[in-house]
């Protein structure tokens, strides 16, 4: 419980502190503000390893895609790829769920970097240019997308099927996907205690190329991760 609260304390404490300070670069480029990202990705892993003793093993970088637009779909169990994810690739744009903008200074700062919210199970005239926002978003900037699939944080063992959404997404965009794997729900869930002294493992996976039908692509994004979730769970 102690190394919990710890972790908890300083890991939050430095999010804020790290927001704080980053303050006066709203009012500067949108580059400036992006470090601030990394540096939260950064202090995600430090906080891990000192006071969970946690370790975060990344495999199959030799798959991740240059010299091309590409976005990412990631599995989702944790809040920890939201913040490690900024640290492995060139400062992500997320799409996430609408209340998160209502966070004082922290939606401020995910505004700021270009993040695109949507209102989850809801039809709004927002919602309705919700994939023409991701397009101009990346015909703008070479900066991946990343979505999650699952929609949602997932428990470890959740298999439900990848939400129809991400298809959408893919067909939308015309570029290559580039899976993702990780198991942090093992360490850091949803709700409940973190779990100290494992593994994190971030599985980077070979790409899916443009091409596909929409429910093709779900499919085999789909079985890919949870293939690769099943071969890294702990047994």
């Amino acid at each position: 419980m102690i190394r919990n609260f710890l972790f908890s304390f300083f890991f939050f404490l430095g999010v804020i502190l790290i927001s704080l300070i980053f303050l006066p670069s709203f009012f500067l480029p949108q580059k400036i503000v992006l470090i601030g990202g990394k540096l939260m990705g950064h202090w995600a892993g430090i906080c891990l390893r000192v006071f969970l003793s946690v370790k975060i093993k990344i495999e199959g970088k030799e798959n991740i895609i240059s010299n091309e637009k590409f976005f990412i779909a990631a599995s989702h169990q944790s809040m920890f790829e939201t913040f490690y994810l900024q640290k492995i690739f060139n400062s992500p744009v997320f799409i996430l769920k609408n209340e998160l903008l209502m966070i004082p200074i922290f939606g401020w700062y995910l505004r700021k970097i270009g993040s695109i919210a949507i209102k989850r199970n809801k039809i709004t005239k927002d919602n309705l240019g919700f994939l023409d926002d991701i397009l101009k978003t990346i015909n703008n900037t070479d900066r991946p997308l990343v979505i999650f699939p699952q929609g949602t944080r997932a428990l470890p063992e959740d298999r439900t099927p990848f939400k129809k959404g991400a298809g959408r997404i893919y067909e939308k965009v015309n570029i290559s996907c580039q899976p993702i794997a990780i198991n942090s729900g093992y360490v850091w869930p949803k709700r409940g205690r973190k779990n100290p002294n494992k593994i994190i493992t971030i599985s980077i996976l070979k790409k899916i190329e443009q091409g596909l039908n929409k429910d093709e692509f779900v499919n085999k994004l789909q079985n890919v991760i949870f293939s690769e979730l099943d071969r890294i769970n702990p047994s």
